[in-house]
């Protein structure tokens, strides 16, 4: 399925992706930035409660209103989106994004772990879209929940190693079967969950 979103271009709708999921994951991304915008992802070990998350995106909003590169302005943008992710956007038309600028990225994220006892550096955790919501599982448990049918391998997984904000759109929710971990699951013999 295609929309054309904006009227400038239109965007293939996956599958497994509904066409609400993606319009709300565009309206929370800006859509004035390029679709070659750098995009850094960093999952937190927990969802964040509602204040926690307030208090995130005032930090990060604070963070990208400020970030600068060589002392230039970088057209940032920085948001946790389902309570659990910390997407940091750079559209670099304009300007570069230096390797300062961008380790100034990672001190605000290394900040927040401090603040709210969160690991956002954990690739050992993995997380599916289950029902709309971010469900996170440790990788040696990934087989147990295939098995007993918690996910399947259309369950999407989110791929937090896309760079830019084509790949975000398009390929940040893959369904397991399509995923790097597709290969490392087995899902002859799973129970049916019913």
């Amino acid at each position: 399925m295609q929309i054309i979103l904006n009227g400038t271009f239109a965007i293939t709708i996956p599958p497994y992706l509904c066409a609400m999921q993606l319009q709300e994951l565009k309206d929370m991304i800006p859509a004035d930035f390029s679709d070659s915008s750098r995009v850094w992802v960093y999952q937190s070990s927990r969802a964040f409660i509602e204040k926690e998350a307030k208090e995130v995106n005032e930090q990060l909003h604070h963070f990208y209103a400020h970030w600068q590169t060589h002392g230039a302005p970088v057209k940032g943008w920085a948001g946790l989106l389902y309570r659990q992710f910390v997407v940091v956007m750079a559209d670099e038309t304009d300007e570069s994004v230096s390797g300062c600028s961008t380790d100034s990225s990672v001190r605000v994220i290394k900040s927040l772990e401090r603040q709210y006892d969160v690991n956002f550096f954990d690739r050992m955790m993995i997380t599916f879209l289950v029902k709309g919501k971010a469900e996170m599982l440790p990788f040696e448990q990934v087989q147990y929940a295939a098995d007993r049918g918690y996910i399947n391998e259309d369950t999407p997984l989110f791929n937090n190693v896309v760079t830019n904000k084509s790949e975000l759109l398009q390929n940040w929710l893959v369904p397991l079967k399509e995923s790097w971990l597709a290969g490392r699951v087995n899902f002859s013999g799973v129970e049916q969950q019913g």
